[in-house]
């Protein structure tokens, strides 16, 4: 919604938003922008009637906002429809889509074009680094868009990218996620397969080398599939991974034969998959591998990416988005490859609407238990959501579980428990992985901040 926001007001548009809380980096990318920012939602909020409100899919019945705009018949639609009659009609979209690495690799894909000199549009769910933006308007034929596959609106329970109609694809990786409008995987993969079906037959999907769900919800593509991965089967294969302290580089083999050499400066084997689709959708538009290269050795991540938020007397503070265990597994796993050595803290607040039900609890203790020392806030809370007591995550199992693996762990309420507790134990060498999709009580900047005066640091 930010992003859309900060387009339409490039296009001269006079736009205006609300929120229950906005929080860095997207408010302060709003404030730059001159977006004037109302809090909290208020039916007052609308005293100057609009021409339109486009309505977010965190938006319910009982808002006031949007029931003085049911009332009164001001024109709304959702975030999805506004951007296919505004600004995917007419370019070509290439959608990034998946349960992981959509903003990384859709950051990617925009910085290779950029480089390439195609002056592409993006739109991404982060803020990409590069850019300074999470999304741009460029003089060229392609739009580059993140495609989620949560709900539209409250009108509109489809996915969202049901709304993109993309030329091309890449598919990252499906897996159950979004547990309070999927019921299951299998509902999960029926979203996929209707996107899937959307995309023309002169056209192409890029897809990770995954025998099991990916695999599925390709079966009935009339267009064009290319898979990647680390197999040997993969159509683009990466090879020869090294990981040092520094970079990361690879190989990549085109039906076997070698085709490029890339490098950049992101850990994990997550962020080598993610840069070998997006350099092999890039080759359908023409782009060649040195120009590829270019882009990646010089391509610096997103904002809430394995982000440094900072580094005191030697401990390393760092910030991600990461909000399902598989995601936060290859956070903590790139993590290692770059901090070999080191000790590593997970601090995780549960707040996704997956990650607050049980239904990955097990998967959860596994995923935290690469880390060496691991700490859970208690599960976020919303009002608007109430999950019934036998289908939320209990936190104390997950650190009994993680006991029971040989590792340190605790349950501690809030972020100034938190920061409270661990500043203490933390020593020269320690690396910290906070782990939230959301403000988490305002840790990012507590946690350095004691640090600091607990080392005797002023700057």
């Amino acid at each position: 919604m930010a992003s859309l926001a900060g387009m339409l007001k490039q296009r001269g548009f006079h736009v205006t938003g609300s929120d229950a809380a906005a929080y860095p980096p997207m408010s302060d990318f709003l404030a730059s922008l001159g977006v004037e920012i109302r809090q909290p939602y208020s039916e007052y909020n609308l005293n100057d009637r609009p021409d339109l409100v486009v309505v977010g899919n965190a938006i319910s019945r009982g808002n006031p906002e949007l029931e003085r705009v049911l009332d009164d018949r001001i024109a709304f639609r959702s975030m999805p429809q506004v951007l296919f009659e505004e600004f995917l009609t007419g370019h070509e979209p290439i959608a990034v889509a998946g349960t992981h690495g959509k903003t990384t690799t859709t950051s990617m894909l925009s910085w290779i074009f950029h480089v390439a000199g195609k002056s592409p549009s993006f739109l991404i769910g982060g803020v990409a680094e590069n850019f300074g933006s999470s999304f741009g308007l460029g003089e060229g034929q392609q739009f580059i868009l993140e495609a989620d596959e949560y709900d539209t609106a409250f009108f509109d329970k489809g996915p969202k990218f049901l709304h993109y109609f993309p030329d091309a694809v890449i598919l990252t990786s499906v897996e159950f996620d979004h547990a309070d409008i999927y019921r299951d995987l299998e509902a999960v993969k029926t979203a996929f397969r209707r996107m899937v079906n959307l995309v023309p037959r002169r056209g192409v999907i890029v897809a990770h080398d995954n025998p099991g769900n990916v695999s599925d919800v390709l079966k009935k593509a009339l267009c064009r599939v290319e898979r990647y991965g680390f197999t040997a089967q993969a159509d683009w294969q990466a090879v020869d991974v090294r990981f040092e302290p520094e970079q990361t580089t690879w190989s990549v083999l085109r039906s076997g034969e070698l085709w490029g050499k890339f490098g950049f400066s992101l850990a994990g084997d997550f962020n080598v998959l993610n840069a070998t689709a997006a350099a092999a959708l890039a080759s359908h538009f023409g782009i060649e591998p040195p120009a590829i290269a270019k882009a990646l050795r010089t391509f610096k991540s997103v904002k809430r990416r394995q982000e440094i938020k900072a580094e005191i007397d030697g401990i390393t503070i760092i910030d991600d988005f990461a909000h399902h265990p598989t995601a936060i597994a290859e956070t903590l796993k790139a993590l290692r490859t770059r901090y070999d050595g080191r000790r590593l803290w997970a601090i995780l607040e549960p707040r996704s609407n997956t990650l607050r039900r049980s239904v990955f609890q097990e998967e959860l203790a596994e995923s935290l238990a690469i880390a060496d020392s691991i700490v859970l806030a208690s599960v976020f809370h919303k009002t608007t959501d109430a999950i019934p007591e036998n289908e939320r995550l209990d936190t104390s199992a997950v650190v009994q579980a993680l006991r029971h693996m040989g590792r340190p762990a605790a349950q501690i309420a809030d972020a100034d428990g938190i920061v409270a507790k661990v500043v203490p134990e933390l020593k020269p060498g320690d690396v910290v992985a906070i782990l939230s999709n959301g403000g988490f009580g305002g840790i990012y900047e507590k946690l350095p901040q004691k640090l600091k005066e607990l080392r005797g640091v002023t700057a």
